[in-house]
């Protein structure tokens, strides 16, 4: 039966599969090296300590890990992210409440849920994270995108548009940024720009949401503090996720923030899911109590180290000229430009037929551009894959350049 006019709610409309998602099921069986996936290296699994934590959990918190739970989430686990968060310099004080979510992904669903209503202006980097403007469009926010550089988000361009916005008419509602070792560019904001950042929230009377899956992976020292922590006026709601630090298997994410945001988080949880998996929750405090998320941080950064310097090193020997990209400080991707007028959309299914795949970069952008633009993991594939998968992606666009 086909799909009857009328069926279906006018949101739907603005519903759009993530290109990633759906690059994965192409090359899911296939041989095809995958740059695409923000995949963390099975290798960084601690596997054996997981395995023995669950059958520990069961044994010891077996009538309480395996019911229902309150809709924040576990008590305990809740507390000892809290201490885990404080640690990694992540400020998490008495006036705020972490709230437990399926994924990150959960959390910004959530955050569209409760903060977004139609023609709402929605700050974000230009390029910025694919899932996030999938989440926000179903709710029908005016997007407007901030160009970043090595220093982030051009904090003084945000300023500009916030004024004429604001003196045009419209509400200004939040700032969603990736603020350090970005997705997809692998860039962090500078200091001052985050301080600035807070000061046109502020000013605007907007949230901020600040996404962090990838903080923890910094490859270098960075000199900057979460907004989180830079936050007085309770504006700031931070989102984690153990996703990329322990298992994206685990499915916990989390969001913690001021409570008068984030009980709305609740209520607004309580009609998706009800809560998140009780019994990887205590896998996860135990994980965390035990050291075991911190040591596998430690060994995973030394693995994606070295690969970030393999790609880099590989883009520096097959690009063609005229071609540049991010250097990350961390994280798990490059940002690349092709040379102007290669179209990294239409060039896709030729790197397909040579077995390498990647993510086209104009998906990152809300307000169109990037067509030259492509998203490069670098965590998934092995060292001999990376230079392998680059050296026919240089070729074929050498190739389509030199036809141009």
């Amino acid at each position: 039966m086909s799909a009857v006019p009328g069926t279906f709610s006018r949101r739907t409309y603005y519903m759009r599969a993530s290109e990633i998602r759906e690059l994965l099921k192409l090359t899911e069986g296939r041989d095809i090296i995958s740059f695409a996936g923000g995949l963390p290296d099975p290798r960084t699994f601690p596997k054996e300590d997981l395995a023995k934590i669950a059958k520990e959990v069961i044994e010891k918190y077996g009538d309480n890990a395996l019911q229902y739970s309150p809709t924040p989430g576990v008590t305990p686990f809740r507390e000892t992210l809290a201490e885990f968060l404080n640690s990694h310099g992540v400020s998490v004080t008495k006036d705020d409440q972490i709230i437990v979510t399926t994924g990150s992904q959960e959390a910004l669903y959530l955050v569209s849920l409760t903060l977004i209503d139609d023609g709402d202006v929605v700050f974000v980097e230009a390029p910025t994270y694919l899932a996030a403007i999938n989440a926000f469009r179903v709710y029908r926010p005016r997007l407007v995108s901030i160009p970043i550089d090595e220093e982030g988000m051009r904090t003084d361009i945000l300023e500009e548009k916030a004024k004429k916005l604001a003196a045009d008419g419209f509400k200004l509602k939040m700032i969603y940024t990736v603020p350090t070792c970005q997705n997809p560019s692998g860039v962090t904001m500078s200091r001052d720009r985050r301080k600035h950042l807070l000061e046109i929230a502020e000013k605007y009377n907007m949230i901020v949401i600040e996404d962090d899956p990838y903080s923890f992976f910094s490859f270098e020292p960075l000199n900057v503090e979460h907004l989180k922590t830079m936050d007085k006026n309770s504006r700031v709601v931070y989102l984690g996720t153990l996703s990329k630090i322990l298992s994206p298997g685990l499915r916990i994410g989390y969001a913690a923030g001021p409570k008068w945001i984030v009980s709305y988080f609740e209520l607004a949880k309580q009609m998706v899911d009800l809560h998140s998996s009780t019994l990887t929750q205590y896998i996860a405090m135990e994980a965390i109590k035990r050291g075991l998320v911190d040591s596998t941080v430690e060994k995973a950064k030394k693995i994606y180290k070295e690969k970030r310097d393999a790609m880099l090193d590989a883009m520096e020997k097959y690009f063609p000229e005229g071609s540049h990209w991010t250097r990350p400080a961390g994280g798990l991707f490059v940002f690349a430009y092709a040379p102007p007028g290669i179209d990294t959309k239409s060039l896709l299914p030729e790197a397909l037929l040579r077995g390498v795949a990647y993510v086209p970069g104009a998906s990152f952008f809300v307000e169109g551009g990037g067509e030259n633009t492509m998203r490069l993991n670098f965590s998934y594939p092995t060292i001999e894959q990376i230079y392998e998968g680059i050296k026919r992606l240089g070729s074929l666009i050498a190739e389509k350049a030199g036809k141009r």
